[in-house]
């Protein structure tokens, strides 16, 4: 029996994963806007994120979330992390016991600093959660583009067999029941990528971006085993997969973030050209808030945070980061 699947979310990620579940078996995508909802199924595009690439024409979509929700097997979480958790108590009204649900989102909550796993254990009891993460550009994947991802769920044999609804083409998926330290890897290299960015902006070169995104990597770990997670999970697709992908591609959003700010531009006037959600931004206040709580140090983090929340400049944050004594390469700094 093919399983159905409700994606929730009209964005570039939610609508690309929607179109390639959709080649495997009956999928129905969520979006708020009934404008997006007519494009998806008249016109098999969503031209406001993903310009005139083809979506299946197996995939339809509503704006009615109770309607996706209500058959679905499988729930996949598309919205961002601080729309999560009421979009969550909104398919509470309407699914059935047991069904999976996936997120893809890759923030954590403010105020709670919760995942998005721990929000849908909270909210929906009895619903196995996980993640589908990993170095994913949306439009590169919809396009047909060789990628890899990890689908991360605590029960192997129900991750085993959800991994074949989301393998498309030259789509891999692999699995993984490290869920803490998957999610995390998604959450910080975020942060990461906006340190990058600023140094693009900067004119810093190659040399400093590699040094960011290694000594970021470290900072990751640090976190993510402090907090459950498995290092080497941290040394996959979750970890330094997805860090790559978002420090270095022109598409990453977050990336995009720092190299604006590295060029003179304010939060606001950088967040005004934006059609998305850079998840680092959100994210960075409560990642300094675990860092804290758990005593790990995290330095780029925090001179993102300087930055981004506090009136700090990239220029002050690359000098802080110089600043700091360098001792064995195992050791924070």
């Amino acid at each position: 029996m093919q399983l159905r699947v409700a994606v929730l979310g009209g964005g570039s990620w939610g609508t690309t994963i929607g179109s390639m579940v959709s080649r495997n078996t009956p999928t129905v995508l969520w979006a708020r806007d009934p404008k997006t909802v007519a494009e998806i199924n008249e016109h098999r595009t969503n031209r406001k994120y993903l310009g005139d690439a083809r979506l299946s024409p197996r995939l339809t979509a509503t704006a009615d979330l109770g309607e996706a929700v209500r058959e679905a097997d499988v729930i996949v979480m598309g919205v961002p992390s601080q729309t999560f958790r009421a979009t969550a108590l909104e398919v509470g009204r309407h699914i059935r016991p047991w069904v999976p649900v996936i997120s893809l989102a890759k923030g954590l909550e403010s105020g709670t600093q919760q995942r998005m796993t721990e929000i849908i254990t909270e909210i929906l009891p009895g619903h196995p959660p996980g993640l589908l993460t990993g170095p994913n550009l949306a439009r590169e994947i919809l396009s047909g583009a060789a990628a890899a991802s990890v689908l991360a769920m605590d029960d192997d044999t129900i991750v085993r067999r959800l991994k074949e609804l989301f393998r498309s083409g030259l789509f891999r998926v692999y699995t993984n029941t490290d869920v803490v330290g998957c999610e995390l890897g998604g959450v910080l290299k975020n942060v990461v990528a906006i340190a990058a960015g600023m140094g693009d902006g900067l004119g810093a070169g190659d040399n400093t971006r590699a040094a960011v995104i290694t000594r970021g990597l470290a900072e990751m770990t640090r976190l993510g085993v402090a907090l459950g997670g498995r290092p080497e999970t941290f040394a996959g697709l979750a970890g330094m997969g997805d860090l790559v992908a978002t420090c270095t591609s022109v598409h990453s959003r977050n990336r995009f973030v720092g190299e604006q700010l590295g060029k003179g531009l304010s939060l606001d006037e950088i967040v005004k050209k934006m059609h998305m959600v850079a998840e680092g931004v959100k994210s960075v206040p409560a990642v300094i808030a675990l860092a804290d709580a758990h005593h790990v140090a995290m330095p780029i983090a925090r001179e993102v945070y300087r930055v981004v929340h506090e009136g700090g400049t990239p220029r002050q944050a690359f000098r802080g980061l110089i600043r700091i004594q360098s001792g064995d390469e195992s050791e924070p700094g």
